[in-house]
């Protein structure tokens, strides 16, 4: 709970939390559920479809985030499992009172030969908001690992501008119990400005981030160098590791180049939620 005092009384606003807990193991017919946990304002849901692999879908029954909310979510993929987490819309980060800060908290481990897709829609930040996110991967010999983490600079179709918001996001992935790839990210204050400069977004409103982590990696390149326009970037930086950048004025210019790379690499199986 949070206090806010004033002359007259004292409000007292509800903050939500939740949390998911899931773990994945090989069948007969293919990955199939082994464990749910789950509490507070985070539901995973897990549409039919078909093949071999199994999709959750996350929901935040409190309709975003703000300063104070905390969410957590930890996914466990066995051996040889096929998993696909990505959420049901955008997540949106809404205006936080001074000194809060909302929180989002994810933890996966990825077992021998599984491979596993973390597709999260787009996070979009207010004005006011204030969001720290993080990431950390444990990744098994032979395992495949897929991530890409769009980020959503305002409401750009209601002219709305970063002056005042802070944005903290850190993805840590280990490989055999080695770092692999390390990447933190901190806005604070104007974003909007700091976008702006030439070295940093060239005034982009959205960006996103791919990482590809498999023995493939590197067939990738090319098709994805293909795709791509001249607003993103990709590199193999091992043999192993894959990672792209991607700049787009918004989020709907954004998916134009994202959707065709992320069915590309998923086989067409990029989960339905992201099509409507």
């Amino acid at each position: 709970m949070t206090t806010i005092r004033s002359a007259q009384k004292i409000i007292r606003q509800p903050r939500a939390h939740g949390a998911v807990t899931l773990s994945v193991k090989a069948g007969e017919r293919g990955t199939t559920l082994d464990g749910l946990r789950q509490s507070g304002s985070l539901k995973a849901l897990f549409p039919r479809i078909a093949g071999p692999d199994i999709q959750s879908v996350m929901i935040n029954t409190a309709g975003g985030i703000t300063g104070g909310d905390t969410f957590n979510l930890k996914a466990h993929a066995k051996a040889e499992t096929r998993l696909t987490l990505t959420t049901q819309t955008a997540e949106r980060a809404y205006r936080a009172q001074p000194g809060e800060t909302g929180l989002l908290k994810n933890q996966l481990v990825i077992d021998s030969g599984a491979r596993v897709h973390w597709l999260p829609q787009e996070t979009i930040l207010y004005q006011g908001s204030a969001l720290s996110r993080s990431l950390h991967v444990e990744i098994g010999h032979g395992a495949s690992f897929l991530m890409v983490e769009p980020l959503v600079f305002g409401r750009t179709a209601m002219g709305e501008t970063l002056t005042d918001a802070s944005f903290t996001d850190r993805i840590e992935i280990h490989r055999e119990g080695r770092l692999q790839y390390l990447d933190a990210v901190k806005l604070t204050g104007n974003i909007t400005a700091q976008l702006a400069r030439a070295h940093t977004a060239d005034g982009a409103g959205a960006m996103a981030s791919l990482v590809y982590s498999s023995a493939d990696a590197e067939v990738w390149l090319a098709p994805i160098r293909a795709k791509l326009g001249n607003s993103g970037g990709v590199s193999l930086i091992s043999d192993q590791l894959l990672v792209l950048r991607l700049l787009a004025p918004d989020s709907y210019l954004l998916r134009q180049t994202l959707i065709p790379i992320l069915n590309l690499i998923t086989n067409d199986n990029l989960p339905r939620c992201w099509m409507t």
